[in-house]
């Protein structure tokens, strides 16, 4: 095996004994979480992630590629393999945290929503349809880049796995905290929600009630908290409301 093939199999392979316990769902699990940035590949952005797991999350830093053809990636490599669901769950939570103000059709991600690929493309290859190389990457050289997302010779294989020497796998106790720290709050309002749950549907429906008429207040709740074509952020904020009032 070669040194390029040892580092690769270090960071990102599944080992066998893994692979064959068939994971969490019956699931083999994965190893390796990819976040892709393209249209451009702005290495300006993409740096917040590469910079904020490690400032906010306390992991280690990804590794970082050239796709090949239009993207930069970030790879996170795992000690422990994790459900494509949990995998999911982390680059979601990444995307939403430092690239919300991104178009969401620049940024792919591997394991990718269901139908779509869960495994990147392998780095270093050559792309068939471009002729160019894909590539992992030093941080100093991430923004040289940005234009021209390739290498247009193969990478040195013995380079390649000097730079890889250094990533670090995140620890399992270390990812889950991250995951954690990624997820919104259960009874968060969705982005654009009004702070006082008003459904239309539900106002049409209830009786008046003014500041005095507790029961019709309390129907008032009851149905929103019923309704399921309500937002179920405003039920559970009607949910809470119910329980708080006399």
């Amino acid at each position: 095996m070669s040194l390029l093939q040892t580092e690769l199999s270090r960071l990102f392979l599944v080992p066998r004994s893994a692979a064959d316990d068939g994971g969490e769902a019956g699931h083999r699990g994965v190893r390796c979480l990819v976040l892709q940035l393209a249209g451009p590949p702005d290495w300006r952005v993409l740096g917040r992630v590469w910079q904020g797991v490690q400032a906010e999350l306390h992991l280690p830093a990804p590794a970082i590629a050239v796709s090949g053809r239009d993207g930069l990636q970030l790879w996170f490599s795992l000690m422990r393999p994790v459900s494509t669901v949990q995998g999911r769950a982390f680059l979601e939570g990444l995307h939403t945290r430092f690239l919300a103000d991104i178009d969401p059709r620049r940024v792919q991600r591997f394991p990718g929503p269901a139908g779509q690929p869960e495994s990147p493309p392998a780095v270093p290859a050559l792309q068939t349809d471009t002729g160019n190389w894909s590539a992992f990457i030093s941080q100093d050289l991430a923004p040289v880049f940005e234009d021209t997302p390739w290498l247009d010779i193969p990478p040195g294989d013995d380079n390649q796995a000097a730079l890889l020497r250094s990533v670090k796998s995140i620890a399992a106790t270390d990812f889950d905290d991250a995951l954690k720290q990624l997820a919104p709050p259960a009874d968060a309002p969705a982005p654009g929600t009004p702070a006082v749950p008003v459904p239309a549907r539900a106002v049409a429906t209830a009786p008046d009630a003014g500041p005095s008429s507790g029961g019709d207040a309390r129907l008032f709740l009851q149905r929103v908290m019923d309704d399921d074509t309500v937002a179920l952020a405003l039920r559970i904020e009607a949910a809470k409301a119910l329980l708080q009032s006399p």
